[in-house]
């Protein structure tokens, strides 16, 4: 089958300096000293490499603080000013350990959570119950237990039967368990295109002319308390235009469930987008805070009942530009793509196994050499990895010093979130570590993977015991 991607993406430019760094993909911390080297929070990626080898995550610790409290303090003023409350969750699948969520939760962010693992490792970290709230299509009747036994704040309902199930749980158990109800509005920002349809096709939710049946059997179940609606309109979203919309046809709905009993909460989901490239433009977190909030303030007018508390799951956008990954660079090769178009190929240590978006779904990144600079022209290179794919493509398309040689040290920005959480073993590569940095220091926050450690996994390589069998 033919390669779907284009030669050179139409927004790709030769830059004037290869080796400058764009500001909005980097985080604040990048910069160069007078040797070329890149640094991250202060801590040079050479020694990061000395220390720690490669492929090897690195997050910008204050950076993603920053961002949370930057984030939370621009909800909190625009939900103020109209007489309610704000709550902002961090995304656990977008990148979850156990220092990011102290991190978060110390800057007053909530936690959302979408499986018994997910869960465990927030319990586990000390994140209040009462500051998480369970998403998932399918959760299982264990991860339920667990939700409803730990206290957990909501649970966001996603089926008929998970409503019949939960109840029964919570019942058992003598408790009244909060829980939102999951909305489909219609409204598909990935294309901007807001045409509605009766029923999204999608395994998420539901229809907005289904959730009042829904919400009424909620209200019949005494271990149940229906607290408020939920959508999410998609992923990696610039601009208010899209949630706008989404907000006039929930509030509708809102309006409507308010009349037999008061719905206190409404969560209109997130999915915030980051520059990956130089072309990304992302809109300011206050902008569309403001822009939210404010047409939920007006719906609620127009339908002349209260504005509910709203809350916000900004995703990606609290740790993804945080995050830089680092490579090296094993061999160089020049391809004839066309009669009048070579491109290097720059061949890096890890690849789909450690960033599996560009594989998934042609995910766009940078990259730049992070060990030195060149005075060299920009040449067109395309960084892959090591895998036996020919889709294992961290980089599709990028401008790069035309001596990019073995040995250099590359950096690919924007990988704070998404890369590590869908990593895996392909190839049987282990998963690198992750590091954090900051104020010239850096440390072990997730261990990297060994070779014995996937061995170890293999029982066939071991005696087996009573245990192991029938």
């Amino acid at each position: 089958m033919s390669d779907p991607r284009p030669l050179v993406p139409d927004w790709l430019v030769a830059p004037g300096d290869a080796n400058a760094l764009v500001e909005q993909v980097w985080p604040a911390s990048a910069t160069r000293d007078e040797h070329g080297v890149l640094s991250i929070g202060g801590v040079p990626v050479t020694d990061l490499r000395d220390t720690f080898g490669t492929p090897l995550y690195v997050f910008d610790e204050p950076g993603v603080r920053a961002r949370a409290r930057r984030v939370k303090a621009a909800f909190d003023a625009a939900a103020a000013r109209h007489g309610v409350r704000a709550r902002v969750y961090y995304a656990s699948k977008a990148f979850l350990s156990s220092e990011v969520l102290r991190w978060v939760t110390a800057e007053g962010l909530a936690v959302d959570v979408a499986t018994g693992g997910e869960l465990a490792v927030a319990l586990a970290t000390g994140v209040d119950a009462a500051r998480l709230g369970l998403h998932g299509n399918n959760k299982s009747v264990a991860e339920l237990e667990r939700a409803v036994d730990v206290g957990i704040s909501s649970v966001v309902v996603d089926s008929p039967i998970e409503v019949e199930r939960l109840a029964t749980i919570a019942d058992r158990r003598g408790v009244v368990q909060p829980v939102l109800v999951r909305v489909n509005s219609g409204v598909h920002a990935e294309t901007h295109d807001f045409l509605a349809t009766a029923h999204e096709d999608q395994k998420f939710g539901f229809a907005l002319d289904a959730a009042p049946g829904i919400v009424a059997r909620i209200r019949e179940l005494p271990s149940l308390q229906f607290v408020g609606l939920h959508c999410h309109i998609g992923s990696q979203i610039f601009g208010t235009a899209g949630f706008e919309e989404s907000a006039s046809r929930v509030v509708e709905l809102h309006a409507q469930l308010s009349e037999d009993a008061p719905v206190p909460v409404l969560n209109l989901g997130g999915g915030f987008g980051i520059a990956y490239t130089s072309v990304d433009d992302p809109t300011p977190i206050e902008q569309l805070a403001d822009g939210i909030v404010d047409a939920v303030a007006r719906e609620c007018e127009v339908r002349g009942i209260p504005m509910p508390n709203v809350a916000f799951e900004p995703g990606r956008s609290i740790v993804g530009q945080a995050g830089v990954t680092l490579y090296e660079v094993g061999t160089v090769k020049p391809v004839q793509a066309t009669d009048d178009l070579q491109r290097l190929y720059v061949s890096v240590d890890g690849g789909m196994s450690d960033n599996a978006r560009p594989a998934l779904y042609g995910a766009h990144y940078s990259a730049r050499i992070a060990s030195r600079t060149s005075d060299e022209e920009p040449a067109l290179a395309r960084v892959v990895g090591k895998h036996c794919e020919s889709g294992d493509i961290v980089v599709d398309a990028e401008y790069l010093p035309g001596d990019v040689a073995p040995g250099d040290l590359l950096a690919v920005p924007a990988t704070g979130a998404y890369c590590f959480s869908l990593s895996s073993n392909y190839n049987f590569v282990p998963r690198p570590p992750v590091v954090a940095v900051g104020d010239g220091r850096a440390r072990v926050i997730v261990r990297g993977e060994t070779i014995d450690d996937l061995l170890a996994r293999d029982e066939g390589l071991h005696a087996p015991t009573t245990e192991d069998t029938l």
